[in-house]
């Protein structure tokens, strides 16, 4: 563990170029700044081509598991369908329908693109409201005030607005008058263990790059928005995985350094809650050598069907069996994470194939392995260009230009939000000549 942190302070070298006029916060004034050349030190260039290849990651990624999202759930299923589970060879096979009885996206199951135009979902949309508000807000910690003011704004109250379980519940307290984080509170909202906080929050581990102590302060009122317990640790798990993406080591190869991710971030799991106990036995299992599919059959069994550790949600959702569950679905994305060994197209493929709530383990690890590639690296492993715009207004309301954005600009807004994290709150400085951020490392 000690190797892959003692190298970050060379991860990236800035470099002068007088010629050029960088563009930097516009609501912040830069203060100056002397590094003491210890800082974690990052390209404010190369760091926006990898925001472009998070959003580009994240929404191939989500888009492709959403055609296999729900189609298989285990067991006998809900009212008969989505029974049993997909292995490897149902790749470019034909699409079953999942347990709303639809398969509407895609007669077979395979990566989904879009040429021109993105449509955002709910793994993207809520990412893309709390990147503005914190501009709007000119801060890097939201209040509950402000996070309920954006959700009224931004999302639909009554007719078809793409929100389920614990996202829905918080919109109706909000509508209510209730403010975060009561929203998430047990007496307040029964489904406070959903999977909901797990795709709407993993942004702000890449707002803090390599100080996963103030990423998991910046999400965790909007994490208490919709999560406590076991689904709000599994949150923070992505927050940290995410700040650590980062600062990886480029000599280091990816799936070692996933692999030391994954180890430092399990650390935020109590010890004694399930979502450790499911990072262990999926973890011991890939240790093992079982194959993925043998590895989600038996995290199948364990978890829903004996229901160990403590997990009932199997029972106590009486919706799909707890299909939307944070537990489940976090061990599912745990399979793809550990089998893909940070192949983006092979984790992509078992996220999508391993059951349940698919489009979303797909869209974290598509975001996080985009980020780590950038743009032009998902391009390379995908062998073609990618549509680049997107369009906010296909789940949210209430932006210019009629909801219509695109990465590079909303990877622009990254870099902003980031300035102000820098300065303001790691006591860090921003280099305008250089176009660099130096980034003070966190005590132990």
């Amino acid at each position: 563990m000690k190797r892959f942190f003692a190298l970050i302070l060379i991860l990236s070298a800035c470099k002068t170029d007088p010629e050029s006029s960088f563009n930097f916060n516009p609501d912040l004034e830069i203060a100056e700044y002397k590094p003491e050349g210890t800082e974690i030190v990052i390209d404010r260039v190369e760091y926006q081509e990898k925001l472009e290849g998070f959003w580009l990651g994240q929404c191939i990624a989500n888009w492709t598991g959403l055609i296999t999202e729900m189609d298989k759930i285990g067991g006998d299923g809900l009212d008969g369908k989505g029974a049993g589970f997909y292995t490897r060879e149902n790749w470019g096979g034909p699409d079953e329908p999942n347990i709303w009885g639809s398969n509407e996206l895609s007669e077979t199951i395979g990566f989904y693109f879009e040429d021109s135009l993105w449509g955002a979902d709910d793994d993207t949309d809520i990412e893309y409201i709390y990147q503005e508000l914190l501009l709007k807000n000119k801060t890097s910690l939201l209040t509950g005030e402000q996070i309920r003011e954006g959700w009224l704004k931004h999302m639909k109250h009554e007719e078809e607005n793409y929100l389920w379980v614990s996202n829905q519940t918080a919109l109706n307290l909000m509508l209510d008058g209730v403010i975060p984080p009561a929203t998430s509170a047990p007496e307040n909202n029964p489904d406070y263990e959903m999977i909901d906080a797990q795709l709407t929050t993993e942004i702000f581990g890449l707002f803090a790059p390599g100080r996963p102590d103030f990423a998991k302060k910046m999400a965790q009122l909007p994490i208490n928005t919709t999560a406590r317990e076991n689904a709000e640790w599994i949150s923070q798990f992505y927050v940290t995985m995410y700040s650590l993406a980062s600062i990886r080591d480029g000599n280091e190869d990816l799936k070692t350094s996933l692999f030391e991710m994954a180890d430092r971030a399990s650390k935020v799991l109590p010890e004694n809650s399930y979502a450790a106990s499911m990072y262990r036995f999926v973890k011991e299992k890939y240790d093992e050598g079982a194959t993925w599919e043998e590895a989600r059959d038996a995290l199948h069994e364990k978890y829903q069907v004996r229901q160990e550790d403590g997990y009932s949600w199997s029972t106590k959702d009486k919706v799909c069996n707890g299909c939307f569950a944070a537990g489940i679905n976090f061990g599912a994305s745990l399979i793809s994470l550990f089998y893909g060994e940070g192949d983006l197209k092979e984790t992509i493929k078992i996220g999508a194939l391993c059951g349940w709530d698919s489009d979303n383990p797909t869209a974290t690890w598509g975001g996080m392995l985009g980020f780590m590639l950038g743009k032009s690296g998902i391009e390379k492993a995908f062998g073609r260009t990618v549509g680049e715009q997107f369009n906010i207004h296909r789940t949210r309301v209430g932006f210019p230009n009629n909801g219509i954005d695109n990465f590079e600009n909303m990877a622009q807004k990254g870099l902003f939000v980031i300035d102000r994290v820098v300065q303001e709150n790691l006591g860090g400085g921003i280099d305008r000549l250089k176009n660099c951020w130096y980034i003070p490392v966190a005590n132990p």
